[in-house]
């Protein structure tokens, strides 16, 4: 067994930064071209997160980075005592790269676990890494032993524990979310209760911890599933919209094809036409493969041809003919597994002052994906937001997590949006997404919790049948709503 810790991951340059932002702010923004910025709420101590919509006023914010052991958990009892005596919220999180608040405790504790230890068992086929630990430290050090994570998320920032409270998914076939390759974990509760959890052992809390949003235990570590790193070969091929959803499906389906994605065309006169499927196999030579890297300059020009999309639909014609032809022939050829996941977030940053970049991501069956580009068809172009792209991914069956967005297998599309820093494209963005939802709910599809509040009560509770039951299940747990954050406090407190 090897270990990895975060100094060596520096000494690699794996250990990534955090989009948690926490500092003073006093007043409100300036106003813009005529049009009023949105306000930041609170004078002291504020934390924000990736939106930077969701300045929260905090008690402190503490830094944790103690390994896994009798240490730490001496300092999370404490401050939990410390919360319960003081009724405050109590929260930890890693990148904090949520959007609506999700990781952040108003009025109370906030901790971010800093800590990049991973032990490696390859005769398991499993790591155990520190819940702070970042994807781009695990890769770190699984890479050099041949081992590859076998479900995070598409980008290394984000911490492995956070990855497991939001059941984020990535784009691995034939996976489902990550939580389902999450073995065990241990747990402090509320209460100050150290508790080890599993598909058999406390299943209860392993299943509500998992899509749990932090609102269960601070999770102090975890063992999940690795897969061999392999190298791979891409196929790439473009199709009408409608027959992506099918095309998909058999490719999925396929055991040779253990990566895959798709984009669709994002043209306002021909949204959501076409289609571009991605498909990843293993080549005969899988023998010394090269390190882990990035997704290199091939990445970074896409990064500009993404940005200047902006309110140019020249370019984003240009753009989808760079994917679908030129991208493929200069760029399709062989590449590790733990090359094409090792991506940072800031590959594609916005660094635009007036301007924020906002995810969506919605969940549809394979039967109702036309119905699903129908709608985004009449919703989207129609809306005053700028739509950069979108990504489809594949998401297998989730019969574990009480907040399931997967209760059957679905297509996953990831949108991202770059909106205004006005209360105009606020309130035009709110008006979308609930349009957005009551459209795809009504087909079965489902929409990701992670992401601006901007959703009805009625939507959550329509969408996440069980949101209730886990409410109630929480509040036992935790009389006191210790554990809280704005996911509870704008939604779940009042089911």
């Amino acid at each position: 067994m090897k270990k990895f810790t975060r100094r060596s991951a520096l000494a690699l340059g794996g250990a990534a930064a955090g989009w948690a932002a926490t500092r003073t702010f006093t007043g409100n923004l300036p106003v813009l071209d005529g049009t009023t910025r949105l306000p930041v709420e609170g004078t002291g101590t504020v934390m924000n997160d990736a939106s930077g919509l969701s300045p929260t006023p905090i008690h402190k914010h503490l830094i944790l980075s103690e390994n896994a052991d009798d240490a730490l958990i001496a300092a999370i009892r404490k401050e939990l005592a410390e919360a319960r005596r003081e009724n405050r919220a109590f929260n930890v999180g890693a990148a904090r790269h949520s959007m609506g608040g999700q990781a952040i405790p108003r009025d109370g504790t906030a901790v971010t676990f800093d800590n990049g230890t991973v032990d490696i068992d390859s005769a398991a086929r499993s790591y155990r890494a520190h819940a702070g630990a970042r994807w781009s430290q695990v890769i770190a050090a699984l890479d050099p032993n041949g081992w590859s994570p076998a479900v995070m998320q598409s980008n290394n920032d984000f911490g492995v524990a956070a990855t497991f409270s939001v059941n984020a998914h990535g784009w691995p076939a034939p996976f489902g979310p990550m939580g389902a390759t999450v073995r065990t974990l241990r747990m402090i509760l509320p209460s100050g209760d150290l508790v080890r959890c599993s598909a058999t052992e406390n299943a209860d809390l392993f299943n509500m911890a998992m899509g749990g949003y932090g609102l269960v235990g601070v999770i102090l570590d975890l063992e999940v599933d690795m897969v061999p790193n392999s190298r791979l070969v891409p196929t790439f091929q473009t199709m009408p919209a409608n027959s992506f959803a099918a095309a998909f499906k058999d490719a999925v389906a396929d055991p040779a094809v253990t990566m895959a994605y798709g984009r669709l065309n994002v043209e306002r006169d021909i949204f959501f036409e076409q289609a571009l499927l991605v498909t990843y196999r293993e080549t005969e030579d899988q023998l010394e493969l090269p390190p882990a890297s990035g997704s290199g300059w091939m990445s970074h020009v896409a990064s500009r041809l993404y940005r200047a999309q902006l309110g140019n639909e020249a370019m984003k014609a240009f753009r989808w003919w760079n994917e679908t032809s030129l991208g493929p022939a200069i760029g399709g050829g062989e590449v590790t597994r733990n090359s094409l996941i090792n991506e940072p977030v800031v590959t594609l940053d916005d660094r635009d002052p007036d301007r924020t970049d906002i995810l969506h991501e919605y969940f549809v069956s394979s039967d109702a994906f036309e119905p699903f580009l129908q709608a985004c068809r009449e919703v989207i172009p129609a809306s005053y937001q700028e739509f950069l792209n979108v990504t489809l991914r594949y998401v297998a069956q989730d019969d574990q997590s009480d907040l399931s967005y997967a209760t059957s297998p679905r297509i996953a599309a990831v949108m991202s949006f770059s909106q205004e820093l006005t209360k105009r494209a606020e309130a035009d963005m709110r008006r979308m997404t609930q349009e957005l939802i009551d459209r795809i709910a009504q087909d079965g599809g489902a929409y990701y919790l992670p992401y601006r509040p901007h959703a009805r009560l009625d939507q959550l509770a329509k969408v996440y049948p069980k949101a209730a039951q886990f409410a109630a299940k929480k509040r036992a747990l935790d009389s006191q709503l210790i554990l809280r954050n704005n996911l509870w406090d704008s939604y779940l407190e009042q089911l």
